[in-house]
């Protein structure tokens, strides 16, 4: 049985907590959207593909959902199959 909050802070934390939480996995699916298009797409379209979901994960990090770090990481590991296939 989930702990049901008594005081009215807690309340209000718990509320917006679950607001941020629905936010934060609609982003996060959202951007995950975008890499497994990115994945499918073949030649020329990887490049348009790669470019939004470059966007994407970039827009999800200065939103704070997902570090910086991991979209860098993420966009890098793209370039380089993108690369990959081209060669």
């Amino acid at each position: 049985m989930p702990h049901i909050p008594i005081i009215m802070s807690s309340k209000k934390r718990a509320r917006t907590s679950l607001k941020r939480f629905e936010y934060n996995k609609a982003i996060k699916s959202r951007v995950k959207t975008f890499i497994r298009k990115f994945n499918a797409a073949e030649g020329d379209q990887k490049a348009v593909a790669y470019r939004l979901a470059a966007s994407e994960l970039d827009r999800a990090a200065n939103k704070g959902v997902i570090h910086p770090n991991k979209a860098a990481r993420t966009k890098s590991r793209m370039a380089k199959r993108m690369l990959a296939e081209k060669a």
